[in-house]
């Protein structure tokens, strides 16, 4: 899998602007979480589509950004959790064990 690791305010400008080409996904994980780490392999080891960018926010590394993604796409705050941006919005979260990557594709191509 192919991440794009999330660590700058900047960067998140970028998903703003770059979802308006094509869809982008943050997976927001906590390093020290069991059931995080488990849904991280469980998209470590599932197909990624090619038409995404995924991020990866390390939640304890960067608690602050992880904020701002939550104030910028309004979506309350969960760990581990997935959000597809699309058009500059958050269209789609999921948190726990509710994170597939089937969900991601379908909402990805929706």
């Amino acid at each position: 899998m192919n991440w794009i690791h999330l660590t700058s305010e900047e960067q998140l400008n970028d998903i703003i602007k770059n979802s308006q080409q094509k869809p982008q996904i943050i997976f927001k994980h906590s390093t020290r979480c069991s059931i995080s780490a488990l849904a991280f392999q469980r998209l470590q080891k599932a197909d990624q589509p090619t038409d995404v960018d995924f991020y990866l926010l390390d939640l304890i590394a960067n608690r602050r950004l992880s904020n701002s993604v939550a104030e910028t796409f309004k979506v309350h705050h969960e760990s581990p959790q997935v959000l597809v941006i699309k058009n500059g919005e958050c269209v789609f979260n999921e948190s726990h064990m509710g994170i597939s990557m089937n969900d991601i594709k379908a909402q990805a191509a929706a």
